[in-house]
């Protein structure tokens, strides 16, 4: 009896430790807008924080909206293998060849990530603050998801190998651990993307092509270490946790050998390169009188929504996306 109610407790502890990576996320974002040109620094800067905090808002969505969770994801070795040429690059031409059905059931990041990048295009256009605000924080997020290795394969919490868990490990336990003291985010400038559905999709095959690594390392540094050694209680956002030891996340790391830390600075400048992009084709607007931001009452009731449904623990579609 006592080793099913801790079993329970560490269920429990371990839902709550690795559901979201809400921290890699508001990082991402906050600091790709050190990125930015002047001209854009005027508007982005003062609202950075709501750009971080809103960079999680997707997540949330996906407590509330059951199509929501294939715009995180996309499973590319179900398309054959690296460096997966099989897959179409246009959405309608890999609807004809598979079937709609078929490509949503995998995951439409790359091409969710396409139409949230014209969305902040005429936003820009139409010079409208809370527009531009609310879209860069969400395509932030889906430009993130893309650059992480399990985003990109079937097997994406590891539960066909046995390695449940191992999403949120990779994804939120390592650079909240590491991140403040070892990972540099000094980076340069944004570019200008010129042909941006294929700078998606190399982002999408690099991290299909490093999520068999994320895997393998972690089931041989299983083996080198004792069950008690893998796991520990810690503190975590003011509450003791159960998750995976400080000694083995170090260890995986650096096994790694950095890949999370590259990730994330990629990561990073896609984001601030997807932000000017967005700003040069709208046609450079002058964003200096767009300091005040006006969020209308939709935008307001969908905040509470999104937050509501978050705080219900009642996820739909697939987990650990």
């Amino acid at each position: 009896m006592k080793k099913l109610i801790l079993c329970i407790i560490f269920c429990t502890l371990y839902k709550q430790s690795f559901c979201w990576g809400f921290y890699a996320h508001q990082r991402i974002n906050y600091f790709a807008v050190f990125l930015l040109p002047p001209e854009m620094m005027v508007l982005y800067k003062p609202n950075i924080q709501f750009i971080s905090d809103h960079a999680v808002d997707p997540d949330k969505r996906r407590y509330a909206v059951a199509t929501e969770a294939p715009k995180h994801y996309i499973d590319i070795d179900r398309y054959g293998r690296y460096p997966w040429t099989e897959v179409p690059e246009g959405f309608s031409d890999a609807v004809k060849k598979y079937s709609e059905d078929t490509v949503i059931a995998n995951g439409i990041v790359p091409w969710w990530i396409v139409i949230m990048q014209q969305r902040l295009t005429n936003a820009f256009k139409e010079k409208n603050a809370a527009k531009i605000l609310k879209l860069s924080a969400e395509l932030g997020h889906y430009i993130a998801d893309s650059h992480v290795p399990l985003h990109s394969n079937s097997n994406h919490d590891g539960q066909q190998t046995n390695q449940k868990g191992i999403h949120g490990f990779w994804e939120s336990r390592v650079p909240e651990l590491l991140a403040e003291k070892e990972f540099d985010f000094m980076i340069g400038k944004a570019t200008y993307i010129s042909d941006i559905p294929k700078y998606v999709w190399d982002r999408v095959r690099e991290s299909g092509a490093a999520s068999d690594t994320v895997l393998k390392d972690e089931a041989g540094l299983t083996k080198q270490f004792p069950a008690d050694r893998k796991y520990s209680f810690e503190e975590r956002s003011g509450k003791i946790v159960r998750q995976y030891s400080s000694a083995f996340t170090i260890a995986y790391n650096h096994m790694l050998n950095g890949m999370v830390e590259r990730r994330m600075r990629v990561a990073i400048a896609s984001v601030a390169s997807f932000w000017y992009t967005a700003w040069v084709n709208a046609g450079q607007p002058d964003l200096k009188n767009l300091k005040k931001t006006a969020f209308t009452e939709e935008d307001m009731k969908e905040f509470e929504t999104l937050n509501n449904a978050w705080r219900s623990d009642r996820i739909k579609g697939r987990q650990h996306e």
